[in-house]
């Protein structure tokens, strides 16, 4: 299976890749927020958090609208679930095995 990075659960991976763009979608989690709250607690410009943002509306985690001069920002959850699936298979996969572990352990005792 190939995957290209026009593929929606490349973009979400290599999207939440970056610890600043993990942080700007927990802050988002919390609610909607303009660019400038968002770069409040970073020590980079508003451009520089604004780009982390595109990345994020590339990868259809967030929506941004405009009113005036001011972004606002708010998280876009259902883009997670692609990822939250994949995921599973391998949360599944990890079970099993430590519950097949956890059975030998159990009968060495």
């Amino acid at each position: 299976m190939t995957t290209t990075k026009t593929d929606p659960l490349d973009q979400v991976f290599m999207a939440l890749a970056d610890a600043t763009r993990r942080q700007l979608v927990h802050m988002l989690a919390e609610g909607e927020k303009t660019i400038s709250e968002l770069s409040d607690p970073f020590q980079m410009s508003m451009a520089a958090v604004s780009k982390h943002v595109k990345v994020l509306e590339r990868a259809g985690l967030v929506k941004r609208r405009v009113e005036g001069r001011t972004h606002y920002v708010k998280l876009a959850p259902e883009q997670l679930t692609g990822a939250l699936d994949w995921i599973s298979v391998y949360r599944y996969f990890w079970q099993q095995r430590m519950d097949g572990l956890d059975q030998v352990l159990s009968k060495k005792k």
